[in-house]
């Protein structure tokens, strides 16, 4: 697992972005066997939008999550490093803009809540991402945070090890239009925080009352908190 890591370049990530944009919903769809969906659907109910609420979606890619949580009646803008995921979204009926999440183009207190799904990974700094995330979120606002994480289940966890090392990165060179992505990805993947490491960074970032569920045995985890002023710390 030596190659896994962290340390990114962000115009070298956003250019693979911008290379598996043409098929990247697709792939995505066949590498989690569908499950990708249902991960999207319970980050919207934990998100809990309401009509009339803005939400931020950061890291949107083709806007399938920013579609995902509009089902909920609130106006949420997808944002993406991506020009060529943007681009590839521009028919969604979602308002999508290309925007780093270290530096986002909103006012302070501009929405009620925000999510970052399966992006945070790629940001090169988390923490700092986090923190600008909660910048533009209403004092008491909610945050969700959908990632990959690392299966609770031992045996479960040595079985999923050896697909993202081998399996993925081979389905990927068959159907993917830049599989050499989804080799960075099975890599950071492994690297990536687990459940309370990634909440400590959410802590580290000034968000309160942070918790978190684990979804299909620990493959990905929801955590979920409050802006800055909503409340004290746990």
């Amino acid at each position: 697992m030596s190659r896994a890591t962290l340390e990114k370049d962000p115009d070298d990530v956003t250019r693979m972005f911008d290379e598996a944009a043409a098929r990247y919903d697709r792939t995505n769809s066949l590498l989690s066997a569908g499950r990708d969906r249902a991960w999207r659907a319970r980050a919207r109910t934990v998100l809990g939008l309401r009509p009339g609420e803005r939400c931020l979606d950061v890291a949107c890619g083709t806007g399938v999550s920013t579609t995902e949580l509009a089902r909920s009646g609130a106006t949420v803008i997808g944002v993406d490093r991506s020009p060529g995921m943007v681009a590839r979204g521009a028919d969604r009926p979602v308002d999508l803009h290309v925007a780093d999440a270290l530096a986002l183009p909103f006012a302070d207190d501009s929405f009620d809540a925000v999510t970052i799904m399966f992006g945070l990974r790629n940001v090169v700094d988390p923490v700092a991402a986090l923190t600008e995330m909660a910048r533009v979120t209403r004092p008491a606002g909610r945050l969700v945070v959908c990632e990959f994480s690392h299966p609770t289940w031992a045996p479960f966890r040595a079985v999923y090890l050896r697909y993202l090392m081998r399996g993925l990165p081979w389905i990927a060179r068959k159907v993917s239009s830049n599989p050499d992505a989804y080799t960075y990805l099975s890599d950071t993947i492994r690297a990536w925080h687990d459940q309370q490491s990634l909440a400590t960074a959410i802590r580290e970032a000034g968000w309160s009352q942070v918790a978190w569920r684990d979804l299909s045995g620990g493959i990905v985890a929801l955590h979920r908190a409050l802006a800055p002023a909503g409340s004290a710390e746990e």
